[in-house]
């Protein structure tokens, strides 16, 4: 044996056996913050670093032997994915630009597409690892905000999977074109409203004159923001792979947008030959703590996010579980819902009157609701408690395809043990208001509730899809372009003047709010104890500004169905038609010449 055949049985060896550790991990739950999965992904990242190192030293020998340049790619690849699975389970903005580093490697080197000259018949196995490399490319390119990447990678991924149909015509590549419509539909979507990242921006959403009344707010208590738990569930939702839109813009909305210089530092460019010019260390030699050094020092870390895709009930219940087992002392976990409800059939008083034809879950339920009332002292609290535990399981969430059962039901009384640790709770969805019953149930800490209202409102209901997302979690994540949109205002098509006059009022109310909130006597423990943390305070008054807007545009008779609500309340200084949000709301609405739309008089 040559030595040539030498290295190149040594290479395919290393890559038989980074290949089964990878294996193990990547359908790892990116719920599990470095427990029983930490030590995995280390003995991944070792074996495809000595995997990487050996292809470098040996290139121009396993070249001789037979090696192809897809099968470099491959590699690139999947350590592009494993880096990306690490930011799904971190949060960590540093494995996310890791993963950009490869995929954009092997892009740019056209390791997938090999020699210009070479004569050999394109495979069909090449050519499905080269879509999956595009698909992923194209995932982190959306998340980090690369516009101009996702439209060039957009083109030629429709042009692959055009030529692999004319090349492969007895191959059906149904699914591939449906990833092609996905990601078409969700650019569409995303990009007619985008104006920023929605990502916390320290210049933009750091306001300074409010910054010394942030400091010097004190609360008896403080809770850390350090964990989240995000999933969406409808039907025919705009998606990508598994990220749906209201999924994509919460986890932007919860991350800090990295320095400009650091992004610089951390880039890939081709030079004079066409290779590439490495910058990124952890691109050569990939290693854990080596990655560690590209941590961007001017930013605190990222929430770690659990993002769940479609999940039944019981897993995102195990998840919940999961993540307030492992909570930190004095944190909080935010949680977000989005999903279509439904009212159901049975009410207390049905149930009342049913007697023993009632069916056997409720049965179980008045039988501890009457046990519980017989241990209680006063009788008239007991009924209270009682029915009050009974609606908790009156209406529900539905996390399941159509006709499926009440095994997808997610009823407001499911997150009650829950509320042992500090929640945050964003309800969006057509029956978001039942999940009112919480406020007061709760079994150790008070939750904060976000209800989205039960109907977006527009101007010109005819001119919106109705399938672009949630327009609750877009006011959450992007408040003006949410503003713009419900007015019938694309931002793209306005003077850029014009828009950025409105986001400097929005700025200085916010600002306004800020201070007012910080200087109140009168706010709810539960909001005082997660002010000063920067991503939920830019909720809150995200949150206020929504309220506020669409108290002023729907008809008052109607304001029921379309007003979100908060428990418990915010102070009434920040209520919708006090003097100083409802001055912010007339100037931008007098700013887009849109005031006769809304209902600013009391009438």
């Amino acid at each position: 044996m040559s030595d040539d055949d030498h290295e190149l049985q040594t290479f395919r060896a290393l890559v038989e056996s980074a290949d089964r550790k990878f294996a193990r991990v990547r359908d790892a739950p990116t719920y599990d913050h470095g427990g029983s999965q930490g030590h995995l992904f280390q003995k991944v990242f070792k074996a495809y670093t000595r995997l990487w190192k050996f292809q470098q030293e040996n290139r121009a020998k396993l070249v001789r032997s037979g090696l192809n340049r897809w099968e470099i790619g491959e590699i690139a690849s999947r350590i592009g994915q494993l880096y990306f699975s690490q930011y799904m389970r971190t949060s960590e903005c540093r494995f996310l630009i890791e993963a950009y580093v490869f995929y954009e490697a092997i892009l740019s080197r056209r390791y997938f597409q090999g020699s210009e000259a070479s004569s050999l018949p394109k495979d069909l196995g090449v050519r499905s690892k080269e879509l999956r490399f595009y698909a992923r490319f194209l995932l982190v390119s959306l998340i980090l905000n690369r516009v101009d990447m996702v439209k060039h990678l957009m083109n030629c991924f429709v042009a692959l999977v055009d030529d692999c149909r004319s090349n492969f015509r007895e191959t059906n590549f149904k699914e591939w074109k449906q990833v092609v419509q996905e990601i078409v539909r969700f650019t569409k979507v995303d990009n007619g409203f985008s104006v920023r990242s929605m990502r916390y921006c320290g210049t933009i959403d750091t306001h300074r004159a409010s910054l010394p009344y942030v400091a010097r707010f004190h609360a008896k208590r403080v809770l850390k923001f350090q964990d989240a738990l995000l999933t969406s569930y409808h039907r025919n939702e705009v998606k990508f792979a598994e990220l749906t839109l209201d999924t994509y813009r919460m986890i932007q909305c919860l991350e800090w947008e990295p320095s400009v210089s650091f992004l610089q530092r951390h880039t890939v460019k081709p030079n004079e030959n066409g290779d590439m010019i490495d910058h990124s260390g952890a691109s050569a030699v990939i290693d854990l703590n080596l990655a560690a050094d590209l941590t961007d020092p001017t930013m605190p870390p990222n929430p770690r996010k659990a993002t769940l895709y479609h999940p039944t009930v019981t897993h995102l219940m195990a998840v919940m579980a999961t993540i307030c087992e492992e909570l930190p002392p004095d944190s909080v976990v935010l949680v977000y819902l989005s999903a279509s409800g439904k009212t159901g059939l049975n009410n207390v008083s049905q149930m009342e009157n049913s007697g023993s034809g009632g069916s056997s879950k409720y049965s179980r339920r008045s039988i501890f609701s009457r046990t519980t009332q017989e241990q209680n002292s006063g009788a008239s609290e007991s009924q209270s408690r009682g029915k009050s535990e009974l609606s908790c399981y009156d209406n529900y969430l539905w996390f399941g395809p159509k006709g499926d059962g009440g095994a997808n039901n997610l009823y407001p009384g499911d997150l009650i043990p829950f509320t042992r640790k500090p929640l945050f709770l964003i309800i969006d969805s057509d029956n978001s208001h039942a999940f009112k019953v919480l406020h007061g149930a709760e079994r150790g800490e008070t939750a904060a509730l976000f209800l989205s209202p039960l109907k977006p409102l527009f101007k010109n209901p005819s001119d919106v899809n109705l399938h672009n997302g949630s327009q609750f979690t877009f006011f959450l994540t992007a408040p003006l372009s949410s503003f713009c949109q419900m007015i019938g205002l694309f931002p793209n098509e306005a003077d850029t003047d014009v828009y950025n006059e409105a986001e400097n009022i929005l700025t200085n109310a916010f600002t306004e709010w800020e201070i007012i909130l910080c200087s109140t006597t009168s706010m709810d423990l539960v909001w005082a104890q997660m002010i000063s943390d920067p991503f939920l305070r830019r909720l809150i008054l995200r949150f206020i500004f929504c309220r506020s807007v669409i108290s002023f545009l729907c008809p008052p008779e109607e304001s029921e169905q379309y007003l979100p609500l908060c428990l418990p309340n915010l102070p009434n200084s920040v209520a919708p038609k006090s003097e100083a949000v409802r001055s912010a709301v007339m100037q931008l609405a007098g700013h887009f010449d849109v005031a006769d739309s809304f209902y600013f008089t009391d009438t």
